[in-house]
């Protein structure tokens, strides 16, 4: 009977120690989970539950912008020479490789330099391998971490020059909407995600970019499972409008050379933050027709309260008769457009649902300043 009751009592004492010991490790999850500083805003309410650690709050101050909605033009020289196809080489000994492909380059990686040489344009590329004309060593990046390769260039039959077997470019362009001005320090916002490789998905690094006018020339509509388009044209770009400083998930940043004017919005207004963004009626601010920006009707109709930065954080439905006509709802081109509710910039454009262009999601606002605050 005694030994019987002693092998309860072990028993109940593993238990217990078992429980304490999953305690603590939840406990420890906890604590790191939670982050050493957090930033909130001067009219923001944030509620905040920190178990057994000490973290410091810095409140930022009020923030007051101009509603951007202007179609702008975005050109962008990246880090590195991006790989953006991979192609077969006829030797001259008339056989036919592929080098790159042999040493595990990818499409989206970009080359740093060439046993050493730093490379930034394919004719950087180019020059080096003839020069070296040898077994060479690159320096890549991919998804952000750097690697290194050994890749045997071969001698093209049809000029003759040492090729790997790579279509590489430095530099982007497209077409967006500017969300933001903040005339204290000229700086603006765009776009509302990150540029990326279209055949991978993955955000460009930003060597440096420019900010330049457009004008846009026509309208592509809006149709299920084909997604329209803005089409317009760069001018004055020996001129640009500014400069890029950023490119994250959440938009594109930088400064302008002169400011952004707004028919609708000549004074900064205050930022609506997840909090205030309701469901209900919205303004959507963009550019269709030559230089000429257009206020137009949408209805916010799901809003995720995010506890984490997202760019998809509420959707957006047009419904505006005028600009359903135009374009037939959210089309490429518009992304960045800003969407003004209750008097306040709560957000922009984002992406497009491909099978219902007269939807979408749009970014809360706080996330794309707050990536001019961290850096």
């Amino acid at each position: 009977m005694m030994e019987k009751r002693n092998g309860w009592l072990r028993r109940g004492e593993a238990q217990i120690l078992s429980f304490i010991a999953a305690f603590l490790v939840m406990a420890a999850i906890i604590i790191l989970t939670v982050p050493n500083e957090i930033r909130v805003f001067s009219n923001e309410t944030s509620k905040i539950q920190l178990p057994f650690k000490e973290v410091t709050i810095k409140v930022l101050p009020e923030t007051k912008v101009i509603p951007g909605g202007q179609s702008v033009g975005v050109m962008m020289d990246v880090k590195g020479v991006l790989v953006v196809g991979l192609e077969e080489i006829e030797c001259t000994d008339g056989t036919a490789v592929n080098p790159g492909l042999s040493a595990g380059l990818q499409i989206g990686d970009s080359i740093l330099s060439i046993d050493g040489q730093k490379v930034d344009s394919a004719e950087d590329v180019q020059t080096v391998l003839n020069k070296l004309k040898k077994d060479v060593r690159l320096e890549i990046s991919r998804k952000g971490k750097k690697e290194m390769l050994s890749i045997q260039p071969v001698k093209a039959k049809d000029d003759g020059q040492y090729k790997i077997g790579v279509w590489v470019r430095d530099r982007t362009a497209g077409l967006g909407t500017m969300t933001y001005y903040n005339p204290e320090n000229k700086s603006f916002g765009a776009l509302g995600h990150a540029i990326t490789e279209a055949a991978t998905g993955d955000l460009l690094s930003l060597r440096n970019g420019k900010l330049l006018h457009t004008r846009v020339e026509s309208v592509k509509q809006g149709k299920s499972g084909d997604p329209g388009e803005i089409r317009g044209i760069f001018y004055e770009a020996d001129a640009p409008w500014g400069d890029l400083k950023q490119n994250t998930e959440y938009g594109i940043f930088g400064t302008l050379d002169e400011g952004a004017e707004n028919p609708y919005y000549p004074e900064p207004v205050s930022i609506g933050y997840q909090g205030d963004v309701e469901k209900g009626k919205a303004y959507l601010l963009t550019t269709l027709d030559g230089n000429q920006m257009g206020k137009y009707e949408v209805e916010i109709e799901q809003v995720q309260h995010q506890q984490r930065q997202g760019t998809k954080s509420f959707v957006v439905h047009v419904t505006d008769p005028d600009l359903l006509e135009k374009t037939g709802g959210i089309v490429q081109g518009m992304s960045g457009s800003p969407i003004i509710q209750n008097g306040k910039l709560i957000g922009a454009v984002t992406h497009v649902f491909v099978n219902d262009p007269e939807r979408g999601y749009g970014v809360f606002i706080q996330w794309m300043l707050q990536q001019t605050m961290d850096n």
